[in-house]
């Protein structure tokens, strides 16, 4: 028996090898992972490029405290400053860590502009931000907040898509507007590049600052290094994690040096953020996503991807009511419960993981190949032939 706490729900399966998009069972059975981790592993399994960075690290220096300058972390925020909107970083170990820096450097800058009382945070209902106390309430979701009350204030909440109760939600208290750009655990939903634009405007009106998560659906997994860039905006603060690290625990919460300002020392820490080890596999991602031509392959096998998957879907349109996502953060919609389906999948050796609405998330490597993609479409459409063959 396990030893293990039971708040999650594991499948019967584990794994002592990957190698790429694949995972091996210790009797070395062969698994097409789209899951990586949900989004973590930029760059798949044991990718030689991260091996080499952490093991040479490892044999030099593990971890200081962030007292002393760290040379890796002053690298890798100088790598991350280039080459977006941001002046500054502050690194975290995860990505509800990362939330929750964005949230106090928000409450912060407006304190220390004598606005004490600027504090709300508005989010999209039922919107996922992490597990921490804060951002289970940031996430408006009665299901994430059950049982650990008592409610944590200064969060505000707007349907997905209803701009008019956006509009109405904004007071004279309201610091910042927090969002994710595509919404992973929401069910892969795209928020327009209209609407992106829409949203800065109405920060920029009402003097408030635009927070977007990009934890999920950043670092190149939509096809550019942020997926608000599509939007071709600039928000205030983004915190990231996940790909960023390749696998290992790495998240941050980047900034503009308006608001960066009211970081003074004292306002945040952290232990493990920013040490040397997870530095030095950071800079190995950043300097892998950036090599030339490396988006726009991921934006050329997410539209062959993406049209693929929607001759399967207009094949069964009573399986598969929609493909949602964008580059390589892709959601299949199920007309019904998608928990026979996802094992299903497993059974034929795909792994996918499950999101709102009924949706499949499907998160390959940012570096697959257009093989591995056939080979998932392959059993993707053979599940749906079961499906149908079974009605």
């Amino acid at each position: 028996m396990s030893s293990l706490a039971k708040n999650y729900k594991r499948r019967n399966l584990s794994f002592n090898k990957g190698k790429g998009s694949f995972l091996f069972t210790k009797r070395g059975i062969k698994y097409l992972d789209f899951v990586q981790g949900i989004a973590v592993n930029s760059l798949g399994h044991a990718n030689p490029n991260l091996v080499k960075a952490i093991n040479k690290q490892s044999k030099k220096l593990w971890h200081v405290s962030n007292s002393f300058i760290i040379p890796e972390g002053e690298e890798l925020a100088k790598k991350l400053t280039n080459k977006t909107f941001a002046d500054a970083v502050i690194f975290q170990n995860s990505g509800t860590e990362a939330t929750e820096a964005a949230i106090k450097v928000a409450r912060r800058y407006f304190y220390s502009l004598g606005k004490q009382k600027k504090n709300r945070i508005l989010c999209i209902k039922n919107s996922f931000h992490g597990r921490t106390i804060a951002a289970i309430n940031a996430s408006g979701s009665k299901k994430m907040v059950e049982g650990f009350g008592p409610k944590v204030g200064g969060f505000d909440h707007f349907k997905f898509g209803n701009h008019k109760e956006l509009k109405r939600k904004i007071t004279s208290k309201t610091a910042a507007i927090m969002i994710e750009p595509i919404m992973g655990e929401g069910g892969i939903k795209v928020v327009p590049s209209w609407c992106l634009k829409e949203l800065r405007k109405i920060c920029n009106q009402k003097k408030i600052l635009l927070i977007l998560d990009e934890v999920q659906c950043g670092i190149g997994r939509s096809g550019k290094f942020f997926s608000y860039e599509y939007a071709n905006i600039k928000p205030d603060i983004v915190p990231i994690a996940k790909g960023i690290g390749g696998g290992f625990p790495i998240g941050a919460v980047l900034m503009t040096k308006k608001v960066s300002k009211a970081m003074v020392p004292g306002t945040h820490g952290s232990t493990f953020g920013g040490n040397p080890l997870a530095m030095s596999v950071g800079n190995a991602v950043m300097d892998e996503i950036f090599k030339k031509g490396f988006l726009s392959k991921v934006k050329s096998n997410s539209k062959y991807f993406i049209s693929e998957l929607n001759k399967i879907k207009n094949k069964f349109p009573n399986i598969i009511k929609e493909i949602r996502g964008t580059g390589l953060i892709l959601g299949m919609q199920l007309h019904h419960d998608q928990t026979k389906f996802i094992q299903s999948l497993m059974k034929n050796k795909l792994l996918t993981i499950r999101a709102a609405e009924n949706v499949i998330r499907i998160l390959p490597p940012l570096n697959v190949n257009k093989n591995e993609i056939n080979i998932a479409l392959k059993i993707i459409n053979k599940v749906c032939e079961g499906y149908k063959n079974n009605e």
